[in-house]
Formats: structure tokens, C-alpha cells, sequence
């Protein structure tokens, strides 16, 4: 078990746990994921850490089928600019490797946005900590969970 299923289950929250057989010749996790779980693309999303004016790490979750937008997430975080964080660092300051990364159960607790395209949906789908295993729930307890924000942040 992960921690992001741990702290699922701590939680209360309604979820299910898909797992799949990971490609490892996958080009995108993201829509690995939607392929083989049989969901349209735009209910699963993807986690990515960026770097608020050259410090803080924090967390962008957007649609596979969309790239984060920078200048979107830094304003929704209230910091001048953002860029990608180094991977290397990802991995140290979330508990979780490249392509595996869920917004739940990480080492450090990073300030979370999540893009307002989740909203509507029922349920969206995120990395359960690993690659090949996805948790569905709602995107109003991820926002609770993590204690982010919706805002437009994909592009």
C-alpha cells in the first residue's frame, strides 16, 4: 500500500484503486493510464511539482491531455514565477518517483492547485503513488485532502 492510498483510507473518503500493467516504452503515464483503464483522457490528471520564485516548492494537477501553464500556477500561488522543479528534488521532497508522483501521502506537505477543469467531472483519476496505479475520487476531497485551490492553470 502507498502512502497516497494510506492517506486515502485515513481519511474516510470515497475512492477506488485501478491498477494497470505499466508499459515502461510509454511516452505519457497520463494517458497510459486513460488508455488502459478505459477513461476519456480529460478525467485523468497528472501531477507536476514546479518551483515558486526559485524556493518553494509547490504542485500543479492538470489534465494529461494538457500542459501546465506556469504564469498561471505562480499567480494562483501568489508568486511572481514558476518553473519545473528538478526531478532529483521531486522525488526527495515527495516520497514518490517520476511518473508515479500522487498529490496524497507525500513527504512534505506542498501548497496544491488544482486545475478548475476537474471540477465538473464526478470523479478524476490520479497517481495512487506508483506507476501502473491510479485512485479515482472526487475533486472536491482531493482539494480537501490536500488542502489546495481550483484555478485555470492548464493550457
Amino acid at each position: 500500500m502507498t502512502p497516497a492510498v494510506e492517506q486515502a483510507k485515513k481519511a474516510g473518503i470515497d475512492f477506488r484503486l485501478h491498477e494497470y500493467a505499466h508499459d515502461a516504452t510509454a511516452e505519457s503515464y497520463g494517458l497510459e493510464a486513460a488508455e488502459k483503464l478505459g477513461v476519456a483522457a480529460e478525467q485523468v490528471f497528472k501531477t507536476l511539482v514546479v518551483k515558486l520564485d526559485g524556493k518553494q516548492l509547490a504542485v500543479g494537477i492538470v489534465p494529461v491531455t494538457a500542459q501546465l501553464n506556469l504564469k498561471q500556477i505562480a499567480k494562483a500561488a501568489g508568486a511572481k514565477k514558476a518553473a519545473m522543479a528538478e526531478p532529483s528534488e521531486v522525488e526527495r521532497t515527495t516520497g514518490y518517483v517520476l511518473g508515479g508522483v500522487s498529490p496524497l501521502g507525500q513527504k512534505k506537505r506542498l501548497l496544491t492547485v488544482v486545475d478548475d477543469t476537474a471540477e465538473p467531472h464526478a470523479t478524476i483519476y490520479v497517481s495512487g503513488g506508483r506507476r501502473g496505479l491510479e485512485i479515482e475520487l472526487a475533486p472536491g476531497d482531493l482539494v480537501a485532502l490536500t488542502q489546495g485551490c481550483l484555478a485555470a492553470i492548464a493550457v
